[in-house]
C-alpha cells in the first residue's frame, strides 16, 4: 500500500517486517527524512517533466530563440526558481531534445539506403535528410543550428558521431584513433552548421547544397573520387524532400509521445515549403 507523504510526515519511525526464513528482519529508519527525500525527488521529477513538455512544444511551434523563460514557466505552471534550479539555461533543455532527435537517426538513413551498399551511402542519406529538414521547417533549422553551436549539445553530437565515422571511414585512416575522428568531426560539424544556416534560394537550390556539402565531406574522409560520384548519383535518385517530410512528421509524432503534448494544428511545424 502506498502511503501519502502527508499521512506519515509526523511519524517517528517506520518498521518493515520482512519474512526471512522463520525470522522477521526489522528495519527502522527516520521516517521524516525518508519521506522528505522521496517527496522532493517526486516533485523535482514532475517539475522537470512539465518544463520539458512546455519547452519542446514552444521550441517547435515558435522557435528556440523566440521562447522566453517567462513563457516557459507560465506554460509549465512552475515557479521561475524551480525552472532555473533544474535548467540554468535553455541549452540544458536543448540537450535533452538533441539526444532524442539524434538517437536512431543513422538507423533511419540505413533503412532507406540499400543494406547491401557500403555504409557511406547511409551516411550520405542521413546528411541529406538533415540538410533538407532545415529547409522544410524554419524552427527545425534553428534547433539544429543551436544544437551544433551550444557547447553541451555540440559535444554530444561530436561524441555521438565519432564511432560512426570511425566505422564508416576507418579503412581510409588505418592508424587513426577515436580521438582523431572526434577532432575531424569538430571541423565537419562546423561545416554542417554553416550549410544549414545558409538558406536555399534560386541561386543555391537544395540539390546543389547537398551535392556541395557531401563532396566536401567525402573529400575530408578520403573517399575516392569514383566512389564519391556513385554516392552523389545515388542521392540524386531519391526524392529527398518527400523522404525528409516523412521523417519530419515521424519526428514530431515521437516528440509528442515522449514529452506528452500535442502540437497546435496551425503551427509552423506542420507546414512545409
Amino acid at each position: 500500500m502506498t502511503v501519502p507523504c502527508h499521512a506519515i510526515s509526523n511519524a517517528e519511525s517506520l518498521k518493515y517486517h520482512l519474512p526471512f526464513h522463520s525470522r522477521d528482519v526489522i528495519i527502522s529508519t527516520n521516517t521524516n527524512t525518508f519521506v522528505e527525500v522521496i517527496c522532493l525527488r517526486r516533485s523535482s521529477s514532475e517539475t522537470r517533466k512539465k518544463i520539458l513538455t512546455a519547452c519542446v512544444r514552444l521550441f517547435l511551434e515558435q522557435g528556440y530563440k523566440n521562447t522566453s523563460v517567462s513563457q516557459i514557466v507560465d506554460e509549465a505552471g512552475v515557479a521561475r526558481g524551480s525552472y532555473l534550479n533544474l535548467f540554468p539555461t535553455k541549452d540544458k533543455i536543448l540537450l535533452d531534445l538533441t539526444e532524442t532527435m539524434f538517437d536512431g537517426q543513422f538507423g533511419v538513413a540505413r533503412s532507406i539506403a540499400d543494406s547491401k551498399l557500403p555504409s557511406v551511402y547511409a551516411y550520405a542519406v542521413d546528411t541529406a535528410i538533415q540538410l533538407t529538414l532545415t529547409e522544410l521547417n524554419e524552427n527545425l533549422r534553428e534547433i539544429y543550428i543551436e544544437a551544433y553551436t551550444a557547447p553541451d549539445t555540440a559535444e554530444y553530437i561530436y561524441v555521438h558521431t565519432t564511432a560512426e565515422l570511425k566505422e564508416i571511414f576507418g579503412g581510409n585512416f588505418p592508424d587513426y584513433t577515436d580521438s582523431d575522428f572526434y577532432e575531424m568531426d569538430i571541423g565537419t560539424a562546423g561545416l554542417m552548421r554553416s550549410y544549414m544556416a545558409r538558406k536555399c534560394d534560386i541561386h543555391f537550390p537544395l540539390e546543389r547544397k547537398i551535392s556541395r556539402f557531401l563532396t566536401a565531406e567525402l573529400r575530408v574522409y578520403k573517399v575516392p573520387e569514383e566512389e564519391q560520384a556513385k554516392v552523389l548519383a545515388f542521392i540524386q535518385t531519391l526524392d529527398i524532400k518527400a523522404i525528409a517530410t516523412e521523417v519530419m512528421y515521424k519526428l514530431f509524432a515521437m516528440l509528442e509521445m515522449k514529452y506528452d503534448f500535442k502540437l497546435s494544428s496551425g503551427s509552423e511545424t506542420e507546414k512545409t515549403k
